[in-house]
């Protein structure tokens, strides 16, 4: 496939908008039977379901957007819906493609023995049987395989089976993000697809783990991922994601309209745009939608004729960049070809991103590789509020049979939300990259310092330059400048604090550089006792074994301080660019505080720099 002409100049804005014709909705089937006694096959129920679907195909088309039409396994026993599928395609050049949602329907059920409907939640030998029994179903409807499928989430097995077995296969919907403990607790605690820690664009998944982006065409499972929906990247880290994406439901869920418009869904779509200052010019979003939150009933506290509106304002705003050169629509398969053509392994996925909703200034830099994904919160002065180590390339096996029957997240080192943070409650530490500044005893931490940043990028080195912040002590005040350099292919962040002024020019600071962090998937504790944490120096090594002692290390002029997590594969590192009068350093933790902390101490003068890097490699 020839490569797809940009839209202005070297940007471009791709749109993918994905349409499934669930003939069981999910949710939809409660609603729309009043009361009866649950009957997946009634007519009521497909009827309106399908009159949905061409609902939605009607507003894309009027607003000359073409769509991928991921058949569900349901619809492929529909003759309509599949002449529907075949016509659209010939029409309006839609791609006819398999999504494995939308399984539950009376064959299903008849065959399989159970209400489950999460793909990546079956043992292995069922995911091989459905996959095959939906994929061979597909052929028998159309002739030929599909090139893109997907799901809520699809697990690294499941793909490299899939890609195997059919090879036309192509592009994914492979993760949803930021789906996890927040998400299950605004479901009343019955949400049970956690997902955390993955790509919040598109990427080519890894071979071991579907979250981590193969660095090299080894690692490469053959297919383009993408995410279910683009969410923001500020309310949705904060907040349930439900209520906070580029699918209007989202929109609705959350309340987020006054009047019946909706100004916060298209500001959220020109905040994608906008991350193409980020990547070279390219910006992607998605929009991934069934029938069922569009239902005559209503959904939401929204009456029918809102859906519906929501919706049509939605594909307008799209339709209405694509006429203005700013937008161009594309298949999934399209898309995963135009992908691979613009981009490379090691290129990392950035975005700094703004508080669009509440009011504030907040931002937040979100940084994507195949080694790591890291967010820096510039309210924290800079601090590393979320950090997961790609580089392990964890296996991560998903679904009954396996340790995680539910739990599909990539394990964090530093987690805010579920590991306290900078801010916690009573002792001890939450997870956080940041540092401290000290003088004459007193202390103050960066991560109360509010800031904000500007991009850069030169010769593959992505950096965030923080403006200055103020630090004043009781008898001194000291003028500082945080920049983090993010260079390609590495597996490294490098941060170099900058001492600009000092209000009496002979006084001397301290620069406390810290990482606490610890590992895990949930708010819950995991079991430390296999870490190992060291300082060294040449050939000299101090260790420990982790063992909840409230222990702690110091090394004059350490080369490097770290900690090995056998459970995850990874080992973490804090390395220092001059260490000569630095003192590098260790700590434990202990039972009510399980964390362990990296650092180091320098003393620095006016005009002085300090640069630290913190690195992330597989360690088996």
């Amino acid at each position: 496939m020839s490569q797809i002409n940009s839209t202005q100049g070297n940007d471009k804005f791709v749109l993918n908008v994905i349409h499934r014709p669930e003939m069981v909705p999910e949710y939809a089937e409660k609603v729309t039977g009043h009361g009866k006694t649950e009957d997946i096959g009634r007519k009521e129920l497909l009827t309106e379901s399908l009159d949905i679907f061409k609902t939605q195909q009607s507003i894309a088309h009027k607003n000359g957007i073409k769509t991928t039409i991921q058949m569900t396994y349901a619809s492929l026993f529909n003759e309509e819906a599949v002449a529907l599928a075949k016509e659209h395609h010939e029409t309006y050049g839609d791609e006819i493609a398999l999504t494995l949602l939308g399984l539950p329907c009376n064959e299903f059920r008849e065959k399989y023995k159970t209400k489950d409907f999460c793909i990546w939640m079956f043992s292995m030998e069922d995911k091989i049987s459905i996959v095959n029994d939906v994929f061979e179903k597909f052929h028998d409807c159309f002739g030929f395989y599909p090139e893109s499928t997907g799901s809520y989430y699809m697990d690294a097995e499941l793909i490299n089976y899939i890609k195997a077995t059919y090879p036309s296969v192509k592009c994914a919907v492979a993760t949803c993000w930021e789906e996890g403990p927040k998400a299950y607790h605004t479901c009343n605690n019955s949400w049970y697809t956690f997902m955390d820690g993955g790509p919040w664009a598109p990427w080519i998944p890894s071979k071991a783990n579907t979250h981590a982006p193969a660095a090299n065409e080894e690692e490469d499972s053959g297919i383009v991922a993408i995410p279910h929906l683009s969410r923001d990247l500020l309310a949705c880290y904060d907040g349930n994601g439900s209520n906070f994406g580029t699918h209007p439901q989202n929109v609705l869920r959350g309340m987020i309209y006054h009047d019946n418009q909706f100004p916060y869904l298209f500001n959220l779509i020109d905040q994608y745009r906008h991350l193409g200052k980020y990547n070279n010019g390219y910006a992607y979003n998605m929009m991934f939608v069934g029938p069922g939150w569009m239902n005559k009933m209503g959904r939401w506290e929204a009456p029918y004729e809102l859906l519906v509106k929501s919706y049509e304002d939605g594909m307008a705003y799209y339709g209405q960049l694509k006429k203005e050169g700013k937008l161009i629509d594309m298949t999934m398969a399209e898309f995963a070809d135009d992908f691979r053509a613009n981009k490379h392994y090691t290129e990392p996925e950035c975005a700094l991103w703004k508080d669009i909703l509440y009011g504030s200034d907040k931002q937040l830099f979100w940084y994507c590789d195949p080694y790591m994904r890291a967010c820096v919160n510039m309210d924290q002065g800079g601090a590393i509020v979320d950090l997961r180590p790609y580089a392990a390339k964890l296996e991560w096996p998903v679904g009954i049979g396996t340790k995680h029957v539910v739990d599909a997240s990539y394990p964090f080192l530093i987690q805010e939300k579920y590991r306290a943070g900078y801010f916690t409650h009573y002792a001890g530490e939450g997870t956080i990259r940041s540092a401290k500044v000290v003088h004459n005893g007193e202390e103050v931490d960066l991560c109360l310092c509010r800031t904000k940043a500007h991009f850069e990028e030169n010769d593959g080195d992505r950096r965030i330059v923080l403006d200055p912040v103020e630090i004043e002590f009781y008898d001194l005040t000291v003028k500082l400048q945080t920049v983090m350099h993010f260079p390609e292919g590495t597996g490294e962040i490098r941060v170099e604090r900058r001492i600009l002024e000092i209000s009496n020019p002979d006084a001397e600071v301290q620069i406390n550089e810290y990482m606490v962090a610890c590992y895990g998937t949930t708010e819950y504790m995991e079991d430390m006792t296999e870490l190992v944490l060291s300082t060294k120096k040449g050939d000299t090594v101090c260790s420990i074994n982790y063992e909840y002692k409230c222990r702690e290390l110091f090394m004059d002029e350490a080369e490097e301080v770290a900690c090995v997590l056998p459970p995850i594969k990874t080992k973490v590192s804090l390395g220092m660019a001059d260490s000569k009068g630095a003192t590098g350093y260790f700590k434990e933790g202990y039972a009510f505080s399980p964390m362990f902390t990296l650092g180091y101490k320098k003393t620095l003068r006016n005009q002085e720099v300090l640069s630290t890097w913190l690195k992330l490699e597989r360690e088996d």
